[in-house]
């Protein structure tokens, strides 16, 4: 067959679960780090977007979009929770408020894990929502607040144009975009469909002045995303897995069809996608570094937090059941990010985080328009 299998991010492939060594709840300070530096814009956002006075009910409805597991979605809801209660509390409002708190991420995703963690009953009532939030997955009009942090950059799906072997996008022996300007093109389309997946659906969730309060890795304007620090990582990553071909622990056909499903966008790109949408006000778009640190990061940390993120999918395409193969591949990665080091330095690097409060306008979402 000459096109391979689309490799879908789908129900399969979420971050690590549990609380092990290797699991995300446990590797994911760098997530935290961008959401803690967000801390106060959000809840500026909240106080000074949120119209709470004419909420539709005394239920605060909040979702929190790709949660993950462990103590960061967890810290971002109860940062949205006690900053409404100050609103509530400030202005003397007369109705008791409660809140309601969805976590969404795949069918895969450790649930029970997170509800192990969740506070003292009673602080808010907790459910989970399983599925992509590039679709539906609410009723109409029903959140107050939806949120998502470090999440937008994963797609759906890896392109099917790069999986080709009879096209020039084919990214054979390659794991990303890198300086492949077809292949880059082919995921920066594959993101833009996402993101009207994720507009439309938010569009028709979320009542009219509800927030939309979103936090996601991008690159500057001006710049392909291949010429960030990441994407360069992300490189280092695939020359790994075809060392690993060379010795013999991976095929090499495997690795030719191995493609990481994630783009870094634009706050230009970005801000069309919004606009197209047409449903959601853009009050606020900063861009941000919360790693600002000039020392070296501890290069074995960061491919665990690596590791914690992309192990589930690297084991499910290469079929690896071993943890002594996949202890090889991370480690090699530790090694040649130390290598280069050039890639961490700040002065080089082209990435930040885009944050993005959103305000849902009073008009109707017209479905048949965004079907077209």
């Amino acid at each position: 067959m000459a096109r391979g299998k689309t490799m879908e991010v789908g129900e399969t492939c979420p971050m690590n679960g549990g609380n092990g060594p290797y699991s995300y709840s446990q590797n994911s300070h760098y997530q935290r780090q961008a959401a803690d530096a967000a801390k106060t814009m959000i809840m500026d956002s909240i106080l000074d977007k949120l119209d709470i006075q004419n909420l539709p009910s005394n239920t605060l409805k909040i979702a929190d979009f790709g949660c993950s597991v462990g103590a960061n979605t967890l810290q971002a809801v109860q940062n949205i929770i006690e900053t409404t209660k100050h609103m509530h509390k400030t202005l003397q409002l007369q109705q008791t408020l409660e809140f309601q708190v969805f976590f969404n991420d795949l069918t895969g995703n450790d649930f029970n894990t997170l509800f192990t963690t969740l506070p003292t009953p009673g602080e808010y009532f907790a459910a989970g929502v399983p599925g992509s939030f590039h679709s539906r997955l609410f009723p109409n009009a029903t959140l107050n607040i939806a949120h998502s942090s470090y999440s937008l950059h994963w797609l759906s799906r890896v392109p099917e144009e790069v999986m080709d072997r009879e096209s020039p996008t084919w990214n054979k022996g390659k794991v990303h975009y890198t300086k492949n300007l077809k292949v880059f093109e082919a995921y920066s389309a594959q993101f833009k469909r996402d993101m009207e997946g994720f507009f439309n659906a938010r569009a028709q969730e979320i009542v009219g002045g509800g927030l939309l309060l979103l936090l996601l890795p991008g690159c500057q304007d001006g710049f392909l995303p291949c010429e960030t620090s990441v994407s360069m990582q992300y490189d280092l990553f695939g020359s790994c897995l075809m060392d690993m071909v060379n010795i013999g622990m991976v095929s090499e056909e495997k690795v030719d069809s191995f493609n990481l499903p994630m783009y870094l966008t634009s706050p230009m790109e970005f801000r069309e996608l919004i606009e197209a949408n047409g449903c959601f006000i853009i009050e606020i778009m900063e861009n941000f570094n919360p790693y600002e640190d000039e020392d070296l990061p501890d290069f074995h940390v960061l491919a665990t937090q690596f590791r914690a993120a992309t192990e589930g999918l690297t084991s499910e395409h290469f079929g690896i059941k071993s943890r002594e193969i996949m202890d090889e591949l991370y480690n090699r990665f530790a090694d040649k990010m130390a290598d280069n080091t050039h890639l961490f330095d700040m002065k080089n690097m082209k990435e930040f985080i885009i944050f993005a409060c959103l305000k849902r306008k009073n008009v109707h979402f017209n479905a048949e328009k965004h079907q077209n």
